[in-house]
């Protein structure tokens, strides 16, 4: 039996981690998913179980090196960001791998911003959002004043794509695209590490920066290890590598975040207070991102939707888009309330809505995805402008959503706009990230399934 030569994926995600496949013209060829039950950290705050993590990582590593289908050539990983493990000086791990969601100490916080320039300076220059321990640098800040016995012991901290690296290949790096994004430790105008970081004695703990198209290493049976990305940048990959004129990403799940990679402009107040911010691409380029909670809005408002009309949570799949209904939405959408400039966050304009006011679902329905719509037109303008861009893809459940496909194509009219599906985007981005070193094949041609839509006055399914 010949052997299918692949490269292995471990994409880490906060809930689902997954080990893939790919062959050399990158189809999926296999997949398996877990789920980890989290644990608590010394505050009692759930973290991840970061002991569990890594037996799964080299027990599944081994397993499928002894898999007779398959000949593993590479190994590469993409992970979630804004977060640490941290090794002792005989790189044994200092638990816990702290959550990104545990509130941060206002006090500290305050010191931190006060100490250097204030908010709204660091802000800019680290293209980071004051977050709290979504700035994966301000977690090391807080080890060093408020857990010093913890800080003293630490040799090295290594964000999670790069510690999933190191169990396999036992070398220590940094890796840009985990550095460059929200962790207030880079200084985007001087393309280096922000003074504070060497101020306060956190770069003795930072390895040496390797660029994500590398390997770091081998593992046990000599098989070429990548150094990992932040999940975000890998998944921009397949679309960098397909496609030269400007466009843009619309990602869209809980978050809908348009990423720019052809808009270098450095960020304004104004854009971080609607929640801009950038982060830097495999290539060590910014990539200007806005952000809105939109996924996350739809899905409290459906639940309304169904126990106001008596229908399932997931009707909503079973609407049609309707023209004469988008046309209604569209003029009482001008009757809703104004965004305000701090509403990328918020809900939309539809969470204010009397459901008393629509004849059914299917008319509800389509008013909340021109709210929503609404809010993300503004959102992504605030990236898209002064770029040229020539197209808008839009992957993510939104992407299968003719009705909200329909109304961001008529909103960018002169923009050619597209559901874009790109089977395991992080995990194929990371293994694309490191084609040299194990593939002698050209890129594939047609990675992403793209699907044009376009202004129409009868729109249809």
């Amino acid at each position: 039996m010949t052997k299918t030569p692949v490269i292995a994926i471990f994409d880490v995600g906060k809930t689902n981690k997954k080990l893939l496949l790919f062959d050399d013209q990158y189809r999926l060829v296999h997949e398996e998913s877990r789920q980890m039950e989290e644990i608590k950290d010394e505050d009692g705050f759930p973290c991840e179980d970061v002991v569990a993590l890594t037996k799964w990582v080299n027990e599944s590593f081994i397993r499928m090196t002894n898999d007779k289908r398959f000949d593993i050539k590479a190994v590469n990983f993409s992970a979630y960001g804004a977060s640490f493990v941290f090794l002792k000086k005989d790189l044994k791990v200092i638990p816990p791998l702290y959550n990104y969601l545990k509130p941060y100490p206002a006090e500290l916080q305050k010191k931190f911003y006060d100490d250097y320039g204030g908010e709204s300076l660091v802000a800019r220059q680290t293209a980071s959002p004051v977050l709290g321990n979504l700035n994966s640098g301000l977690q090391l800040y807080r080890l060093k004043y408020q857990k010093p016995e913890i800080f003293e012991q630490i040799k090295w901290a290594l964000h999670l794509p790069q510690y999933l690296s190191f169990i396999l290949s036992s070398t220590i790096n940094s890796d840009i695209t985990s550095i460059g994004c929200h962790t207030t430790l880079w200084n985007f105008h001087q393309n280096k590490y922000h003074k504070w970081v060497k101020q306060e004695g956190i770069d003795k703990i930072l390895p040496a920066i390797r660029t994500p198209n590398e390997v770091s290493g081998n593992a046990d049976s000599n098989v070429p290890v990548g150094v990992g990305l932040h999940d975000s940048s890998a998944a921009l990959i397949p679309y960098l590598v397909s496609f030269n004129e400007p466009f843009v990403l619309l990602s869209t799940g809980t978050w809908c975040i348009t990423l720019n990679p052809f808009n270098h402009a450095q960020l304004t107040n104004n854009e971080l207070n609607q929640d801009c911010l950038c982060f830097l691409s495999y290539e060590s380029k910014p990539v200007k991102a806005a952000r809105l909670f939109a996924g996350y809005d739809h899905e409290q408002q459906v639940k309304r939707l169904s126990l106001h009309f008596g229908k399932s949570n997931d009707y909503f799949t079973s609407v049609s888009c309707d023209a004469q209904l988008l046309n209604k939405v569209k003029r009482s959408a001008k009757a809703g309330r104004k965004t305000s400039d701090r509403t990328m966050m918020s809900q939309s304009a539809f969470a204010e809505r009397s459901l008393d006011t629509f004849r059914n679902y299917e008319e509800a329905y389509h008013q909340l995805i021109a709210d929503i719509i609404s809010q993300q037109v503004k959102s992504t303008n605030l990236v898209l402008k002064g770029t040229g861009v020539k197209k808008i893809f839009v992957d993510g459940g939104f992407g299968k959503n003719a009705i909200y496909m329909h109304l961001l194509a008529k909103a960018f009219s002169s923009i050619e706009v597209y559901a874009a599906s790109v089977a395991q985007a992080s995990a194929l981005g990371a293994a694309l990230a490191i084609h040299q070193h194990w593939n002698s094949k050209p890129l594939p041609t047609h990675i992403i399934d793209l699907k044009l839509y376009t202004v129409s006055k009868n729109p249809v399914i």
